[in-house]
């Protein structure tokens, strides 16, 4: 079966990839460490990465193109791989200083394009953009938004706004025009300028915090929905990225009903936002929600707005990676080809 992999994450061996990509004064400031984002205080007690991925010069796993194609590609038959950053990529947006956000967006992306795309015409990717700027942000998905690899543009979930503000429309404005998906992607929230990672502040753990992950998610969606994103921009797709999917069903009924009591305060919103997610809106499946009866997924999965939402995602290199040829084993053939295949080729144009 055919497979399109729409979360696997990269990273450098070392900043110094950047460098060819930066001029100053920002090169000095690369040099001299000043990549802060501020640590969000929530390490993984195990560790990130799972144990096998590491490639065998020791180097850190996702940093080396051909050995994360043989490991990933080859190892599990996936015909194309959508490339997203780690966090230190992502949370580029958590710099207090806007300009040396920009630059260095303008150098990840470049950074793509020479270490990624030039070693496998497997790998596609995300663009990167600093949302302290919108307009810069705008100017930087037109400059690199030709690129053939490109396929979406890549936002983080740690912001000091949801992202349904009208501040963030030059953004969408350039997405839509590109015709690109704009994907959200978490774990940037509390660090840097970004708001705390939970509503109602700090946890103390990693476990909770990796459980809330879903908040933020649904934080930016119903703020897009609400403040009519999809009715200004028709044509934009949304992508909730590493988020799960079990949450959806039960937020959305939720929303529909409110939205059904109290349209007369968002009149732009003509349809249920049920409706809208259905069109605009696809997940990534990872992390996966697998309850002990496995029926309940299947119930779970019933419930969806639309089974042309869901993409698969493996999370690579990550300690929670899911596994390809063991997950959806007990779906139908058809369900499964859309999700491994069929919905991420139409999204991205394949």
């Amino acid at each position: 079966m055919k497979k399109i992999d729409c979360d696997v994450h990269v990273r450098w061996k070392s900043t110094d990839e950047l460098s060819p990509y930066l001029s100053e004064p920002w090169l000095t400031r690369l040099k001299q460490g000043y990549i802060l984002y501020g640590h969000n205080g929530y390490p993984n007690p195990d560790g990130t990465y799972k144990m096998d991925s590491f490639p065998p010069d020791g180097a850190s796993p996702g940093s080396d193109p051909f050995y994360t194609a043989q490991d990933l590609l080859d190892r599990y038959d996936i015909e194309k791989a959508i490339l997203i950053g780690e966090s230190s990529h992502l949370a580029v947006s958590n710099l207090a200083n806007a300009d040396w956000a920009a630059a260095l967006s303008s150098a990840y992306n470049d950074w793509f394009i020479n270490r990624w795309f030039s070693a496998d015409n497997r790998y596609f990717g995300s663009i990167i953009v600093a949302t302290q700027d919108p307009v810069k942000a705008a100017q930087e998905i037109e400059r690199v938004g030709n690129h053939p690899q490109f396929v979406q543009v890549s936002l983080g979930s740690g912001s000091r706004l949801p992202y349904g503000n009208r501040y963030f429309y030059p953004i969408y404005e350039a997405a839509e025009k590109m015709k690109l998906p704009v994907a959200i992607h978490p774990f940037t929230d509390g660090a840097g300028i970004a708001n705390p990672p939970s509503p109602a502040g700090y946890p103390t753990y990693y476990i909770e915090y990796h459980t809330l992950a879903t908040t933020s998610m649904q934080t930016h969606l119903v703020s897009m929905i609400c403040e009519g994103v999809f009715q200004k921009f028709p044509n934009l797709k949304l992508v909730l990225v590493e988020g799960g999917i079990g949450w959806l069903p039960p937020f959305l009924w939720r929303l529909d009903k409110n939205w059904k009591g109290l349209r007369r305060e968002v009149p732009w919103v003509k349809q249920k936002p049920s409706e809208i997610v259905s069109k605009h809106v696809r997940l990534t499946t990872q992390p996966l929600d697998e309850p002990e009866n496995r029926k309940h997924l299947h119930q779970l999965m019933d419930m969806m707005p639309s089974d042309d939402m869901l993409l698969f995602s493996s999370d690579y290199p990550h300690w929670d990676f899911d596994n390809p040829e063991k997950i959806f084993r007990h779906f139908s053939e058809k369900l499964r080809e859309k999700i491994f295949y069929e919905n991420a080729a139409k999204l991205y144009g394949f």
